[in-house]
């Protein structure tokens, strides 16, 4: 596991034995969420949360849709392109 970024009491991680397609797994407060990287139209997708509220998890999915490009390049830099 790597922590990619860690920002406004988010820890978002990549897993380096993980699986396709480009995900993220990101814990805020008791909670979690894995969000895919490569939705329709290039937007991410919220998979499943655990522990979040649906507030916390729009937190979740937008700071991690403003901060896509950074990290599809960093699952591409882990998984290969």
């Amino acid at each position: 596991m790597v922590t990619v970024l860690r920002a406004l009491g988010l820890s978002v991680r990549i897993y380096k034995d993980d699986h396709p397609p480009a995900h993220v797994h990101v814990r805020y407060g008791g909670g979690m969420a894995k969000i895919d990287l490569a939705g329709p139209e290039n937007l991410p997708i919220l998979v499943w949360t655990r522990g979040l509220n649906s507030a916390d998890a729009r937190h979740v999915l937008d700071y991690v849709a403003e901060n896509r490009p950074y990290l599809l390049a960093r699952w591409e830099e882990i998984h290969g392109a």
